[in-house]
């Protein structure tokens, strides 16, 4: 399993942004599904980006539609989830799914807290 490093999370505003980044420790460009996850105290992990297909489509959870964009760079063995406009109900601990699934392997999680 490849070993996976989660970066970018912090304190924000409401209605500001971050980028987190999931660096692997493998080459991802041959991995058809990958995602990002969160989680928020005594509740299950969320699915709320993935990309599938090797990276030619993608999926959101509802309440992050047009706010997040997911991507990757093969070169760099990284994936991406671009956070823009950021609301307080998107605080909760990120985490890195690589491949897509619960046999892939995790990040250690990055907390990002949204509030005034």
């Amino acid at each position: 399993q490849v070993q996976l490093v989660e970066s970018g999370g912090g304190l924000v505003k409401p209605g500001g942004s971050l980028r987190l980044s999931c660096a692997s420790s493998g080459s991802i460009s041959g991995i058809s599904a990958m995602a990002w996850y969160r989680q928020t105290p005594g509740n299950q992990r969320e699915l709320v980006a993935a990309l599938v297909h090797g990276g030619v489509a993608t999926s959101y959870t509802d309440s992050v539609k047009g706010r997040f964009t997911i991507s990757k760079d093969n070169d760099k063995n990284t994936m991406y989830l671009q956070m823009d406009n950021l609301k307080p109900e998107d605080t909760a601990v990120y985490y890195c799914n690589i491949p897509l699934g619960s046999s892939g392997s995790w990040g250690q999680g990055t907390q990002v807290t949204v509030s005034s």
